[in-house]
């Protein structure tokens, strides 16, 4: 028995469960739970989420026993090519031909952005887990997802305020050119203008590129002392690996990467990584519980998981337990279970599902490691400090969503 299972059967959640079991069969549509995972499978994000991801998901069904109060769980997917309109399409389709309940992953923020669109309009119900922007619970929010991992503001809120706080004042802004990377540029503007700094140049790349060559003597021409990278995936790799081959840290210039996942380090070496600065939502090392699992996934993969898969296990477990207690995979019951219960698991820390649907919770400043302070191939992070789950994210003070009550 997991954990998290552990930890749960004495709450008074699962005590609830009992009092509705008779009744959960009939209000589980079709008799069956039926998920899907919708990622990028193949193209830049696959490392981060993708196969991996699936994998994760499948841990947590087997883990909850694979069933619902009777109810088989059912798990499919599907590669979105990082398009919003295979997204759309694939869970317009899922929808109206597999009755789907739940969907997982969702990497893109402009896939997640028009997938959620979807699914408010059949009143169907979504998870993201791997996307970034934090529009997706602010101007894009909808009674009908969630979002789990992290986003854009307490990546700035981490990063871009350590960095300036160490001297970095002047910066140019790399930034992939779509939602996430906007999200992610104007988050970082914010923190770094409300620290006293400056953003002096900014360029944006098509999303994906593989020639970064232009992109990079712009920014070393800027004169920035930090060029931030408003990127993710095989891009940050590529504007790393280009930066290095220019000699940009050499001449005095830092890379600070905004959104760079274990994959990618573990991909770049330390060599060429050690010393950067970056927030993560989880890290596999971090404690005993997150050692746990991690080495239970690693005997499947083959690898450590990132933050998003392990984000993923940890949203579906959550999901599970929200349909056992409730008796219903209907969304807003499912949801409005969802949101009052406190989150607590070897991914979650302080964890809380809010209103705009952002599921709030500690993040962590990290630093990577040299070679020689590392004493294994995924011994890649130090974790410097704990951000709080109240300070990381946007206040809903601030929240431009339409279910918030300013």
């Amino acid at each position: 028995m997991t954990f998290i299972k552990k930890t749960l059967a004495s709450s008074i959640a699962i005590a609830a469960t009992a009092a509705m079991a008779t009744t959960a069969q009939a209000e589980i549509s079709d008799g069956e739970i039926r998920i899907g995972y919708l990622a990028d499978m193949s193209g830049v994000y696959r490392d981060l989420a993708g196969p991996g991801g699936l994998e994760a998901l499948r841990m947590a069904v087997e883990d909850f026993g694979g069933s619902v109060n009777g109810a088989p769980i059912q798990v499919f997917s599907a590669d979105d090519r990082n398009s919003a309109d295979v997204g759309a399409n694939t869970v317009r389709e899922w929808i109206d031909t597999r009755n789907v309940d739940m969907v997982a992953g969702l990497v893109a923020s402009s896939v997640t952005i028009a997938v959620t669109r979807v699914l408010e309009e059949n009143d169907s119900f979504g998870i993201v887990s791997a996307s970034a922007a934090s529009s997706i619970t602010n101007e894009h929010c909808t009674p009908n997802h969630i979002h789990w991992v992290y986003d854009t503001y307490p990546l700035a809120n981490g990063t871009a305020q350590a960095v300036v706080q160490q001297g970095g004042e002047t910066w140019f802004m790399l930034t992939a050119d779509y939602a996430f990377g906007h999200a992610l540029e104007g988050d970082v503007t914010r923190v770094v203008e409300e620290n006293g700094g400056e953003i002096i140049g900014r360029v944006r790349h098509p999303f994906p590129t593989d020639d970064f060559s232009s992109y990079i003597l712009q920014a070393q021409g800027s004169g920035a002392q930090i060029i931030g990278l408003a990127n993710a995936g095989a891009d940050t790799v590529n504007a790393i690996n280009t930066a290095s081959q220019f000699g940009v840290v050499e001449a005095g210039q830092q890379l600070a990467g905004l959104l760079v996942f274990l994959n990618d380090v573990h991909a770049m070496g330390l060599e060429a990584t050690q010393g950067l600065l970056l927030t993560t939502g989880w890290y596999w090392d971090m404690d005993d519980e997150a050692r746990e699992w991690s080495e239970r996934y690693y005997e499947r993969v083959g690898r450590m998981p990132t933050m998003v898969q392990a984000g993923i296990y940890s949203s579906t477990y959550h999901y599970l337990q929200a349909v056992e207690a409730t008796g219903s995979d209907d969304p807003q019951t499912v949801r409005e279970y969802m949101m009052s219960q406190p989150i607590h698991d070897f991914f979650a820390r302080n964890g809380q599902l809010r209103e705009d649907g952002r599921m709030v919770h500690d993040m962590y400043l990290a630093r990577v490691k040299s070679p020689e302070e590392s004493e294994g191939e995924w011994d890649l992070y130090e974790i410097l400090t704990t951000i709080p789950a109240a300070e990381a994210y946007r206040p809903l003070s601030e929240s431009q969503c339409k279910l918030v009550q300013n």
